[in-house]
């Protein structure tokens, strides 16, 4: 019985080895020498598909504006909502403009990022709160136009929050720490430094 299922079992090892292909099928490694590989086309297969995927979210800034919009109608006629609410800005690395340099025989990467860009911001309104007053606030249509008015203000106040030095920055080192650990992967032992 031992001896049957033995035979069967090289039987089959030896037809799938006459059926399977005989060219190469890894393009991206390959091998140079002696437990060495191309680590120009490591790399370069790497950033291509880091450019493949287009923007690379790096970090994102959750933060609370506050906005108040007036309006007055007929000289007597007045109605305000202050809006406050919570959002999430998302900084992005567009990964189609990212460049690099490799310096093989140090084994240094040099990249240049591209500058950060910020994504659309993600308004939280279940968490926000609306204080509506004056006579004009009767009526819903003006509560509703108070609402666009005041959530415009909100994008434009919560986009120069994001723009704050202390947050790009941050961004900023995020996006270098990603990229250097895909580059690292890619090249253990490589040094990644950037422009």
């Amino acid at each position: 019985m031992k001896s049957v299922s033995l035979t069967l079992l090289v039987v089959g090892l030896a037809f799938g080895w006459w059926l399977a292909p005989r060219e190469q099928l890894d393009e991206v490694v390959h091998q140079t020498g002696f437990l060495q590989t191309d680590r120009q086309r490591v790399l370069s297969a790497t950033v291509e598909s880091l450019r493949a995927q287009n923007q690379l979210a790096v970090y994102s800034y959750k933060g609370t504006v506050t906005v108040r919009t007036d309006r007055t109608k007929f000289v007597v006629f007045g109605g305000d909502q202050e809006l406050i609410v919570p959002g999430v800005v998302t900084y992005l690395v567009d990964l189609a403009r990212l460049t690099h340099e490799y310096d093989e025989r140090a084994n240094i990467v040099t990249v240049t990022l591209p500058p950060l860009e910020l994504g659309d911001i993600a308004f939280q309104p279940e968490q926000a709160t609306i204080l509506n007053g004056g006579v004009l606030t009767f009526s819903q249509a003006q509560v509703d136009a108070l609402l666009r008015a005041n959530y415009a203000n909100a994008r434009r106040a919560m986009t120069m929050q994001a723009q704050g030095r202390g947050f790009v920055t941050v961004a900023r080192r995020q996006a270098q720490d990603n990229i250097r650990t895909i580059i690292q992967r890619a090249l253990p032992g490589a040094t990644v430094s950037f422009n």
